[in-house]
């Protein structure tokens, strides 16, 4: 593991358990060569998830493009990073279970407007318009009629 601070390529564990969430293990590092501590977290490697655009091209699922997004949806909201994350936890987790190798875009954006629906109605709203890309007032105020 490279430390973060002088770039030096052993370190040692100094302290491991399992994360809150119990999917990863998170392990504290001591750099050999500067000392200096830093974090690392393993979660389990399993086949790569593949999402596949409205416009038919496929990438790499990437959970911190799902946290970006969601993140700017939950701005100067009572939601924490820790929310944002678990929310996220339960989208992958039922990705696993069904054994998907791929996504449809908009199947993994439902997943995500759905659980936030429960977690904050602005943060839907906020989500919702700039995934389903709103054009005109109607559509913003449908959207709004769908959260009673």
């Amino acid at each position: 593991m490279r430390c973060p601070s002088c770039g030096y390529l052993e370190s040692k564990v100094v302290d491991s358990r399992p994360s809150d969430d119990g999917t990863s293990i998170r392990r504290r590092r001591e750099c050999l060569q500067c000392q200096r501590r830093f974090t690392t977290y393993e979660r389990l490697g399993d086949n790569p998830l593949v999402v596949v655009k409205v416009d038919g091209s496929s990438e790499a699922y990437d959970r911190s493009k799902l946290f970006r997004g969601l993140l700017i949806a939950c701005a100067k909201r009572p939601i924490s990073k820790e929310q944002v994350d678990a929310l996220i936890d339960s989208i992958e987790t039922e990705l696993r279970n069904t054994s998907r190798s791929e996504i449809k875009s908009k199947e993994l954006g439902d997943m995500a407007l759905k659980r936030l629906a429960k977690l904050d109605d602005v943060a839907y709203v906020r989500f919702a318009s700039v995934y389903k890309d709103f054009q005109n007032i109607e559509e913003f105020a449908e959207a709004l009629e769908e959260l009673r």
